[in-house]
């Protein structure tokens, strides 16, 4: 091991001492610069701040704010989420939430009721204290609403009619719109629905939960369950939601389906059921046998054996005397008579089963299934064509396997029969306003000092490959120049008196031939050497 790293300083030693002044310096300057650019990204590495969240989901007005008092402060930040965060150091994240939150940014421009305190002394007219005092209950309500899991941000319009002017008169009921931002993916239970609806009852006056709307960004409304009216309607609603449950279920398992297949944007799902709410409690007392073997089960048994030996009565009339039987027949004088009897019972016992049913209201007595499938597909050029025939003949086939499936296992049997291909209607259709296209996830970001460090390091290594080669190619070159010199014959003295001397005019050809040797010679020595040896083994 000694001996080979020996080996290898001296080489690089040999090497080195055989570079020229020039090439010496190109090569340490390489050196310095590849180890520049080290420290370089080094300290820039150590130095640099970790960009974190300060706000999100701001307005635009609220980015505005904070962005200029960053830029006021000099401190570096991003905008992220489209225009709705904003990104600053990890170590002035905490300090700048309470600078900003002491002047009161970010300020959304509605009024709360910290106003009146910070405006008490203005004059203000009725209508338009009724008018702030209005915009405070909103802006309360809506921060309130805001609070509460799931839920991003929140809109609340209130209608709230003027006081009665005579006693007489009756109060005009108030009425709500909400508009929430719900989290993606999050489904609120009826509980906490129900639990919004006081919320927002309770915090203004003469407010019923039966004029409250509410509404998120899809257009989805949240409707109120109540479970404590039993009657006509509270049955309707709740039928309605199970039904609705059921579809959106099977809609929503067919679509996660056929999208893994498919594509999540090129098919759409629609579920229709019928369902069964007929309730049937019944009593069933029913007598089965035992087993197959057995169809009774003995429980008790009961023997009785009864035997007589001897001789008849003694001669007389039959019949005649006290406790006697009439018309009994006489015996006969001299005759033997036996008499034995055996009597069984048996007490044998059967299944008996009695059974309290009560039916399940919740029967899917029948469902139909409609899909709508994109037959249109982007080429690599960005180009848009149709499916052929025989492709859609294909997938056809494949979610009509699926769907036949789906549909057998979900109908109750004791409907009867029915045919699943009847149940399920596929269209092919182009899908018209809708983004089929896919944003383009943004890559893992590489800082720029790996991709400089990385390029000084090639350059550096590709200088010195050049500097090796050339000086390998010099040290060739002076080895075949010394065997030319030494395996060349030596010249007659006749042969260098008849030879003319050489012409010192510079338009000669051979003079400019020796200049293109030299040239070439110099420009590639490789070449030049590999050109001599030809010359050599020709000779």
């Amino acid at each position: 091991m000694k001996e080979k790293i020996k080996q290898t300083r001296d080489q690089l030693v040999n090497t080195y001492k055989s570079l020229s002044n020039k090439q010496r310096i190109v090569l340490l300057s390489g050196i310095g610069l590849v180890l520049a650019v080290i420290i370089l990204g080094t300290i820039f590495t150590t130095t640099k701040n970790d960009m974190v969240v300060l706000y999100n989901d701001l307005s635009l007005q609220e980015v505005g704010q904070i962005t200029e008092e960053l830029e006021a402060r000099k401190v570096n930040y991003q905008i992220t989420d489209a225009g709705t965060g904003v990104e600053v150091p990890q170590d002035m994240a905490d300090s700048l939430l309470v600078d900003l939150a002491a002047q009161g940014i970010p300020d959304s421009g509605n009024i709360d009721y910290s106003f009146f305190a910070e405006n008490s002394s203005w004059g203000v007219t009725d209508n338009e204290f009724e008018i702030m005092k209005l915009d405070a209950m909103q802006t309360e309500i809506a921060n309130l609403i805001t609070q509460i899991d799931g839920i991003n941000g929140a809109e609340v319009k209130l209608n709230m009619p003027e006081d009665p002017v005579f006693v007489s008169d009756q109060q005009q009921p108030a009425s709500a719109a909400i508009m929430i931002q719900t989290a993606a993916g999050y489904q609120f239970e009826p509980s906490q629905v129900n639990a919004l609806y006081h919320l927002v009852s309770k915090s203004v006056p003469n407010l019923s939960t039966d004029n409250i709307v509410i509404m998120n960004q899809h257009f989805e409304y949240f409707d109120m369950n109540n479970q404590n009216n039993f009657g006509a309607d509270q049955t309707y609603t709740s039928q309605q939601q199970i039904k609705n449950d059921i579809e959106r279920d099977i809609e929503r398992n067919v679509q996660r389906m056929l999208g893994s297949m498919i594509g999540m944007h090129k098919v759409a799902i629609s579920a229709t059921a019928d369902i069964d709410f007929t309730q049937e409690q019944r009593m069933e007392e029913l007598v089965e046998p035992v087993d197959e073997d057995n169809e009774t089960l003995p429980v008790s048994v009961e023997t009785i054996t009864e035997s007589f030996t001897g001789a008849p009565p003694e001669e007389g009339a039959a019949g005649v005397g006290d406790g006697e039987i009439a018309n009994y027949p006489a015996g006969t004088e001299g005759n033997v008579g036996d008499y034995e009897m055996v009597k069984e019972s048996v007490n044998n016992e059967m299944n008996r089963i009695q059974r309290d049913i009560i039916e399940s209201p919740y029967k899917i007595r029948d469902l139909g299934v409609q899909v709508a499938v994109d037959n249109t597909r982007q080429l690599e050029n960005g180009a848009i064509e149709q499916l052929t025939a025989q492709e859609q003949v294909a997938v056809e086939e494949s979610i009509a396997s699926i769907l036949n499936s789906i549909i057998t296992t979900s109908i109750d049997k004791s409907y009867g029969e029915f045919e699943p291909e009847e149940k399920v209607s596929i269209v092919f259709q182009p899908f018209e306003g809708m983004e089929t296209t896919e944003a383009p996830t943004p890559a893992a970001g590489i800082p720029l000092w790996v991709y400089i460090a990385g390029a000084a390091v090639l350059i550096a290594i590709i200088v010195v490959i050049w500097l090796w080669r050339r000086s390998k190619s010099e040290e060739e070159y002076e080895e075949i120049i010394e065997e030319v010199e030494i395996d060349s014959p030596e010249i007659p003295s006749t042969f260098e008196q008849t030879v003319p001397p050489m012409e010192t005019n510079d338009d000669s050809d051979t003079n400019v031939r020796r200049k293109q040797l030299e040239r070439y010679a110099q420009d590639k020595p490789e070449d030049f050497a590999k050109l001599l040896r030809t010359w050599l083994s020709e000779d």
